[in-house]
């Protein structure tokens, strides 16, 4: 049975015998496709896309519709609807938007495609970390700190992992923190990136060999899998992997076992995997470039690791460790007094490697523009993006006004237009933008 639609659609933290949590209205997108049924959705911490790649979760396959469209994601203000640069744009109520705080019951067009947002009964409720950081990654944003907490939870088995994440955004430092938690510590951790090597030489780098088993082959050599016996194996881009040699490597992970090229008989490769891959291993599988029996294998767990832009509320801290570390240190009183603001309208797509290397840059000269900083074309392109942030951040503010001055006077819009000291239709216009329920006597 659906609730009240005046009933709250955000996230919100709240403590629990000690620990705190973050409490998931049961919010679902109702996605409606032409001769289709209707998809139902749930819409939470991790962004729900939409678009014609397999890995969305709303997946189309309307020509009009790009292959990333646009995203959907609960935050603190509500669910935001974020346009993904599409060709054909994301419309609502006839307008195409590139961000917005959607309603419930608004309708958002994606080519023939319509989807609306639906509130429930119940909630959902995820644990929060009580740190900032797992291993080196560092956040205090509420996503960082329920994806410490899962992390911090499955570190204390020997279950495979798969973190999904764009280069940059720590998925390496995630994985250490994984092997410093879990009982195989003492053990080695050893990472390999399955892209960094031809696909003649990868037997080789994962088996290893005996002394003459293909040309140029003078010693034995032992394999990572064989290296990383007793500790974690972090396999990055593992998607990039040869068909030919997964189900080799599907058949050592379940054997813990692993024969060298050109030897006769088994040595031990008893290695926890832990994966990293830019994008959905299930696309993949669906694609047939990768195993399904190996992505079961590997995907004990998947847990996705938010880019920089999605969790910029952990920014400061980032620049305040970066600066820490610097010979000799700074501080962000050091730097200039627009720099945050300058830091928060860019849109990261290097995340939290790129920050790093603006930080460095801002430390050896601090009036640097954000031209010098980001690259002239880069800046040309986040000049927009600092705008939109300026409007985003007004809105919010004009939302919280309004809400709390029809709260006031009970829904009541002419009252709440007398205090506000505009005028009726205005207060409607707000109202409409903003999807408020107000009463109107």
């Amino acid at each position: 049975m659906q609730v009240d639609r005046t009933s709250t659609a955000t996230l919100t933290l709240r403590r629990e015998r000690g620990a705190e949590q973050v409490v998931l209205p049961n919010l679902q997108v109702h996605l409606h496709v032409p001769g289709q049924a209707v998809a139902v959705l749930p819409v939470g911490l991790e962004p729900v896309r939409f678009g014609t790649d397999p890995g969305c979760e709303g997946r189309l396959t309307d020509p009009h519709v790009s292959r990333l469209h646009c995203e959907l994601v609960l935050t603190e203000d509500g669910p935001l609807l974020r346009d993904l640069g599409s060709k054909n744009g994301t419309r609502v109520a006839g307008l195409s938007v590139r961000e917005l705080i959607l309603p419930q019951g608004v309708e958002v067009a994606l080519g023939a495609a319509r989807f609306t947002l639906e509130l429930e009964q119940g909630e959902r409720v995820r644990p929060l970390s009580a740190d900032a950081a797992f291993g080196g990654a560092l956040g205090r944003s509420v996503r960082m700190r329920a994806l410490f907490a899962e992390l911090e939870a499955v570190a204390r088995t020997d279950i495979a992992v798969v973190l999904l994440g764009e280069s940059g955004t720590g998925k390496e430092l995630l994985a250490r923190g994984l092997h410093a938690r879990s009982p195989r510590s003492a053990g080695p951790f050893v990472v390999f990136d399955c892209a960094s090597v031809s696909a003649e030489l990868l037997p080789s780098e994962l088996f290893g060999h005996q002394a003459g088993a293909f040309t140029g082959a003078r010693t034995e050599r032992a394999g990572l899998l064989e290296e990383a016996h007793r500790g974690t194996l972090l396999l990055d881009q593992v998607g990039e992997l040869p068909l030919a040699l997964q189900a080799t490597l599907l058949r050592a992970l379940e054997q813990r076992t692993v024969r060298r090229l050109g030897a006769s008989g088994e040595r031990p490769a008893d290695v926890r995997a832990v994966c990293a891959a830019h994008h959905d291993l299930r696309a993949a599988v669906e694609a047939g470039n990768f195993r399904k029996d190996l992505y079961y294998r590997l995907a004990g767990v998947e847990l996705r690791v938010p880019p920089l832009r999605e969790r910029r509320d952990d920014i400061a801290m980032l620049v305040e460790r970066f600066l820490d570390r610097l010979e000799p240190s700074l501080t962000l009183a050091d730097l200039p007094p627009h720099t945050l603001a300058l830091l928060h309208a860019h849109a990261w797509p290097g995340n939290v490697r790129e920050l790093h290397n603006v930080v460095r840059r801002l430390a050896l000269a601090p009036e640097l523009d954000d031209g010098t900083l980001f690259g002239a074309a880069v800046a040309a392109q986040q000049r927009p993006a600092f705008l939109e942030a300026r409007e985003q951040v007004l809105a919010t503010f004009e939302r919280g006004v309004l809400a709390d001055a029809l709260e006031r006077h009970q829904g009541n819009v002419s009252g709440a237009a007398r205090e506000l000291q505009v005028s009726r239709q205005f207060l409607h216009k707000l109202i409409a933008r903003y999807g408020l329920n107000p009463r109107e006597p």
